[in-house]
């Protein structure tokens, strides 16, 4: 463990950076000295404010150099660190807000004795930076997407965050070394405060890249404009662009990566992304309350996730047979929910966290899911996974994205609903796809409704959100 608590590795890449471009906004780029400055002169203001160890901080600010230094600053004077993303409803956001927090940094105009990110950059640059973070300490809450249910505060510390590989070089896993070979140029857009966001930004810093700020409504626009080589993106969105380049392809020549998280990627849906972009798409696999668990790179053979970094601890946890839910320990895991300790018992369990997902190993030590035990249907008192099934309906020619929900039914207790976007051109055949889920899964997984529906809806995170899919009555 460095002597040093964190941000100390991330300093240190931008030291090592001096003028080389680490960021760059609009018609802005700021190199690493100037980014150690800008630090420097937040935490200065933080200080200044009253902010250090065992103070929450939520920081509610844009995708810019001066957000960037902002978040940094916070480790630095040693406080928690909370992100706030853009565009959360009211209740949520005050539900987050309400999480112990001395105060809030923002680069908006507003009162409330909120801290304004201007004043902080008005304090004076005197060259020193002095790290307080306490290894025991908490760094910062990761909130959860809230797709379960309201989102959960993840309680990260100080030392679990140095024990994180993303800013040395030296720690990185093949997959890893992998993706940062192609981190020259990398966008980044939404929010600072995402764990993925953030975390291959710093990939990017210690890879010898630049990371810039983009405007997300046209991800391929964005690329062409900002000539980038890589970025993170949600299913949803990947089949978009899939679908865009089919249709009205734009010259994405400089693309070498497309970090793909935060649901599976059925294996036809992810060779086709790779057969209309290339070999660039990487599919990560991990958790808000773990961190980074295994990485698949272009190279993998869908739908494994890659062979899971040797740092990282996984069990399968099933005494019948090899497909079992997955317990997790990884060095930079959270240390359990704030303000929550039943909610931390359930899924915190002797060292290890319950993912809640269930997978299984193949010959070559490759990780591959088959679906969440939450996400289950019960029709006649017996338990089916909804995974399965959508999986299944996937493999239709006709389908491009099959979603499954669980529904009362008066006669069976609950009943699968299916909602499906159509392959391009093609018009699905009802009866086919039921006849389909029978004779693979059974007649409990055949989905008592069918409807068809232009796209998935999402949460704020960008994940799907198959709360708001409300089967027909």
């Amino acid at each position: 463990m460095p002597a040093d608590p964190y941000p100390r590795p991330v300093l240190d890449v931008l030291a090592a950076a001096g003028d080389r471009p680490v960021f760059e906004h609009e018609n802005r780029t700021v190199s690493g000295a100037r980014m150690l400055g800008l630090i420097r002169r937040c935490a200065a203001g933080l200080r200044t404010a009253g902010l250090g160890p065992g103070d929450g901080v939520a920081m509610r600010l844009g995708v810019t150099p001066e957000a960037f230094a902002a978040i940094i600053a916070g480790y630095v004077v040693g406080a928690r660190v909370v992100g706030v993303r853009p565009g959360l409803p009211a209740d949520r956001l005050h539900h987050v807000l309400s999480q112990d927090i001395t105060a809030v940094v923002t680069d908006q105009p507003s009162g409330g004795g909120d801290l304004a990110l201007g004043e902080l950059l008005d304090a004076p640059d005197d060259g020193s930076l002095v790290l307080s973070g306490r290894p025991d300490d908490v760094a910062r809450l990761i909130h959860t997407s809230g797709s379960t249910g309201r989102p959960k505060a993840c309680a990260q510390t100080y030392a679990a965050m140095n024990a994180a590989w993303f800013a040395r070089p030296p720690a990185w896993p093949p997959a890893i070394r992998e993706l940062a070979s192609r981190l020259q140029r990398y966008l980044v857009f939404g929010t600072l405060s995402s764990l993925v966001m953030y975390e291959y930004g710093i990939l990017t810093l210690a890879a010898g890249g630049t990371m810039a700020a983009a405007d997300p409504s046209s991800l391929a626009d964005a690329i062409v404009k900002h000539r980038a080589t890589a970025s993170v993106i949600t299913v949803p969105r990947l089949y978009k662009l899939v679908a865009a380049q089919r249709d009205t392809p734009s010259d994405l020549s400089t693309l070498r990566a497309l970090v793909v998280s935060g649901s599976p990627i059925p294996a036809a849906r992810l060779r086709e992304a790779q057969e209309v972009l290339g070999p660039v798409v990487f599919h990560g696999y991990g958790q808000t309350e773990t961190g980074s668990i295994s990485l698949a790179t272009p190279y993998d053979p869908p739908p494994s996730l890659g062979v899971p970094p040797d740092a990282i601890d996984i069990e399968i946890r099933n005494p019948s047979g090899e497909t079992g839910e997955l317990y997790v320990r990884t060095p930079t895991q959270a240390i359990g929910y704030w303000g929550a300790p039943e909610e931390t018992a359930e899924v915190f369990v002797d060292g290890w966290v319950r993912t809640r997902d269930l997978g299984h190993f193949d010959a070559d030590g490759r990780l591959h899911l088959v679906g969440r035990t939450r996400d289950v249907v019960i029709v006649n008192a017996e338990l089916h996974y909804i995974g399965p099934i959508e999986r299944t309906l996937a493999t239709s020619p006709d389908v491009a994205e099959a979603y499954v929900t669980a529904a009362p039914d008066e006669e069976k207790g609950e009943a699968p609903h299916a909602f499906i976007v159509p392959a391009p051109g093609r018009t699905p055949d009802f009866g086919a796809l039921r006849d389909l889920v029978q004779d693979r899964l059974g007649p409990a997984c055949v989905p008592a409704t069918i409807t068809v529906i232009d796209e998935v809806p999402t949460a704020p995170s960008g994940k799907p959100d198959k709360r708001l899919l409300k089967p027909p009555s």
